[in-house]
């Protein structure tokens, strides 16, 4: 009679971290949902408040400032009071937000409500993927981390599919669209209740015996008692300063990855595909361009599931290479597509392509590395820096596009993230390691080994 709760403390539970993983990912879906209801939402807004272009881009860009202020939050404040509690801090702060938004009466109110919702975004970019890396077995760890770039990208899709059915709501439509993430936000608050804080966390703060109870239930008695025997050695052995010459690489690594994924263009693309065809691809109109954009956005939903798979399987740097490389060839034939005035499907074709590419590996490898080469100790720091700059990559790159098509053409923009595309892959050749199936504490030990 005592054989079944026997085995199931030798062997673990795959429930016991798949749901406080999921509970996480919540905040990829907020951080999703967030940043793009502004594209549906922007045009009645402009109409409303009568903006001028300038003021529209602050109306846009508010969010994204507010994602590099709670990026920078993050670091002190989860090492120092956990990532659960700072993770409801940002779920609180997605429902004022949410909240916020749909009621202000000028400009003024409402890029204050969306510099709010930028520091959840901010936070929650940093600490779902190191909440889940944290509690993730070595052999689980990509699949459950890339959950939280499938909930990024689900929660764009949402976000499309709710600003098309309230399009026809009247002139406070733009108004429901915001007030509508209010209701994920909630459910992100109740569920971050009922889960556990980061084992390894858990160890930092010496309350090894809740760190090894949730450890047992995740990965067997056997397995947990020497998890928290490499934690505690990691721990003891762990400098506390974050440019610590041993993890300085790692951090160089993250930082470059990070900027790499967002100057490889993947966000003109995102937020501003419709205009591209509209504007740049000939014989085009506003509906085709708009169908355009839904395309690729299911698109890179599908593949970022297909990144999910092989994450795990082919492992990041292999992952990384090949995306990289995919996304050069690919962008390299859009720009030639526009540049020779090759016909919309054509440019349709190769656009996605450069959108599965960087789904598969870059979407999902970018987020899984920066959550797992880091020591336990920094870890909250780290990751936050490292997404700091991730967010200052994505502003520069939405703010700079228009400008760069102006000088450039489009055609000559493409080329231009071709090329850093090339050398992102060399980058990810020469420089990253490979990740796939070690424990924290041995990527930790690997760091240490590359000490000169």
């Amino acid at each position: 009679m005592n054989s079944i709760p026997n085995t199931g403390l030798q062997q673990g539970s795959a429930r016991s971290v798949y749901l406080p993983a999921m509970a996480a990912a919540i905040g990829g879906l907020l951080f999703g949902f967030d940043t793009a209801v502004i594209n549906g939402a922007i045009v009645f807004i402009k109409q409303q408040f009568a903006l001028t272009d300038s003021q529209t881009e602050i109306a846009a860009s508010s969010l994204l400032l507010g994602c590099v202020i709670g990026a920078s939050v993050a670091a002190f404040t989860s090492d120092r009071f956990g990532r659960k509690r700072v993770l409801l801090a940002a779920a609180a702060l997605f429902t004022l937000s949410s909240i916020g938004s749909a009621l202000p009466r000028d400009l003024i109110e409402f890029a204050a409500a969306r510099l709010v919702g930028g520091v959840a975004i901010g936070i929650a970019s940093t600490l779902s993927p190191l909440y889940i890396a944290e509690i993730s077995p070595a052999q689980k760890r990509g699949l459950l981390v890339s959950l939280n770039q499938l909930a990024i990208v689900s929660g764009i899709l949402l976000s499309y599919s709710v600003n098309y059915r309230l399009t026809g709501a009247g002139p406070a439509n733009w108004r429901w669209m915001f007030a509508s993430a209010a209701l994920p936000s909630i459910a992100f608050l109740l569920t971050l209740l009922f889960i556990p804080e980061s084992p390894r966390w858990l160890m930092q703060k010496g309350r090894q015996q809740e760190a090894e109870h949730f450890l047992t239930q995740i990965v067997g008695r056997q397995a947990a008692a020497r998890e928290i025997a490499a934690i505690r050695v990691a721990i003891s052995e762990e400098s506390g300063d974050l440019l610590d010459p041993t993890f300085r690489k790692a951090l160089i690594v993250a930082i470059l990855i990070a900027l790499f994924s967002q100057f490889t263009g993947i966000n003109t693309i995102i937020y501003y595909g419709s205009l591209v065809f509209l504007e740049h691809v000939p014989h085009q109109s506003a509906s085709t361009a708009l169908w355009a954009n839904v395309i690729i956005g299911a698109i890179n939903f599908v593949a970022t599931m297909a990144g999910m798979q092989l994450i795990d399987r082919a492992g990041r740097k292999s992952l990384l290479m090949s995306a990289f490389g995919g996304m050069a060839l690919s962008l390299a034939a859009v720009s030639a597509a526009i540049h020779f005035q090759g016909s919309g499907v054509i440019v349709l074709i190769f656009v996605l392509i450069y959108v599965a590419c960087f789904a598969v590996g870059v979407g999902t490898g970018t987020w899984v590395l920066m959550a797992e080469i880091f020591p336990t100790r920094v870890r909250g720091r780290a990751m936050s820096v490292a997404t700091v700059f991730l967010w200052c990559g994505t502003l520069l790159v939405t703010v700079t596009f228009l400008s760069l098509v102006a000088v450039f053409t489009a055609a000559g923009v493409f080329l231009l993230y071709a090329g850093i595309s090339i050398a992102a892959f060399l980058f990810v050749w020469r420089g990253v390691p490979e990740t796939k199936g070690r424990t924290l504490e041995e990527i930790e030990k690997f760091w240490l080994s590359q000490r000169s």
